[in-house]
């Protein structure tokens, strides 16, 4: 096996580990060479944590930093007269399925001799990397849009982080970061590939919950994509250890109103992008298209769009099942009833619907949805 390194996937291009980066010299977004995956055997089953997996994740010197993220529930769930298996992600320490990055970025930077980051995020990535940080001993500064609700910032503020309000769009924002990074070591969710390598370990816990077998499809919510690339490189890497025999079908959910990767994927024209509840899937220029459309062609997966009206019948129908989840996440069962009204997956396979966020961080946007004033 070939030393693990950086890796871009456009040009083939490595740089080494340990020296830390973020980019390829002239700000390409990186991934890491393949890795061999593990069999059962390989599992710590005495962590409670996605460090169970550590044996399949990039070499770390010294401890983790984990507050208990993964071993995330799956529940069965009616859905469109089907029955789908919820993984249910808000149940991580920061609310979001973006612990499980956060946690393994920033103990693998740690130990690379890191000790302040850099984030932009207003919401679920900016509060698990600000929250991580502190668990950690890290400085933690996260740039967000000063149109920000201050209520979304409470959480990243509360573990320390500094704020730093900038003028504009979101897309102004990034761009303000990718200038700040300059100062400050940028461990941005978007850019670095070590954050992929904590949302693959979904893949591993799927693949364990399911008793050591691939689902036949996964429907995740998608934004930029890290969950997407992250199921995509865990399912390879079982597939190269012979822990399965087979990738699972992985489908892209977006709003309509802000789907630039199922427009690509469906072969569609761009459209500018509007605004849509699922505010947390609302990428307008993901880093990582072209990675993205190659996981659902690879995977014989799809995409779905979905509109608002979709999106916020299943955020309420989930909720009167007892699963209290975002807009953002509840579109991922919006897309599970069109697939299987499409007939593109049947009722009786084994399909898994990724839910990523509390509906606790969208009390306004559901208290607004359900007629009720705060």
């Amino acid at each position: 096996m070939e030393m693990l390194a950086y890796l871009d996937p456009r040009t083939g291009r490595t740089w080494p580990l340990g020296a830390p980066r973020w980019c390829g010299d002239n700000q390409e977004p990186l991934l890491l060479t393949e890795q061999p995956g593990i069999g059962p055997d390989a599992i710590d089953r005495t962590t409670r944590s996605l460090w169970r997996y550590r044996a399949a994740l990039p070499p770390l010197a010294g401890e983790p930093i984990t507050m208990g993220e993964g071993c995330t529930p799956l529940v069965p769930r009616r859905i469109a007269g089907a029955t789908a298996l919820l993984k249910c992600e808000w149940f991580m320490p920061t609310g979001s399925f973006k612990d499980r990055g956060a946690s393994v970025m920033l103990s693998l930077l740690r130990a690379e001799g890191v000790t302040a980051v850099l984030e932009d995020s207003s919401g679920n990535g900016g509060a698990a990397i600000a929250a991580y940080a502190a668990a950690g001993g890290m400085r933690a500064k996260i740039m967000v849009p000063a149109s920000t609700s201050p209520a979304k910032t409470v959480q990243s503020r509360a573990s320390g982080a500094e704020i730093e309000l900038v003028p504009g769009s979101r897309q102004d924002c990034a761009d303000a970061a990718l200038r700040e990074a300059a100062n400050i070591f940028y461990a941005s969710h978007n850019w670095h590939p070590y954050f992929l390598q904590g949302t693959k370990t979904l893949a591993y816990e799927l693949w364990e919950d399911l008793g050591f077998r691939a689902p036949d499809n996964v429907i995740i919510p998608c934004g930029a994509g890290s969950n997407v690339l992250g199921c995509a490189i865990g399912f390879s890497e079982l597939m190269r250890a012979g822990s399965i025999d087979r990738l699972p079908r992985i489908f892209a959910a977006q709003p309509a109103n802000c789907a630039p990767i199922a427009r690509a994927f469906l072969d569609l024209d761009p459209e500018p992008a509007r605004a849509t509840i699922a505010e947390g899937t609302a990428i307008a220029q993901p880093l990582r298209l072209p990675e993205c459309i190659g996981v659902l062609r690879q995977t014989q997966g799809g995409a779905v769009m979905l509109s608002e009206e979709a999106i916020v019948t299943a955020t309420l129908d989930l909720a009167r099942t007892g699963i209290y989840v975002e807009p953002t996440c509840a579109q991922a069962a919006a897309a599970f009833a069109k697939l299987l009204e499409t007939g593109t997956i049947r009722p009786e396979e084994r399909t898994v619907v990724v839910l990523t966020g509390t509906g606790l961080k969208a009390t306004p946007r559901i208290a607004e949805l359900m007629g009720v004033a705060l």
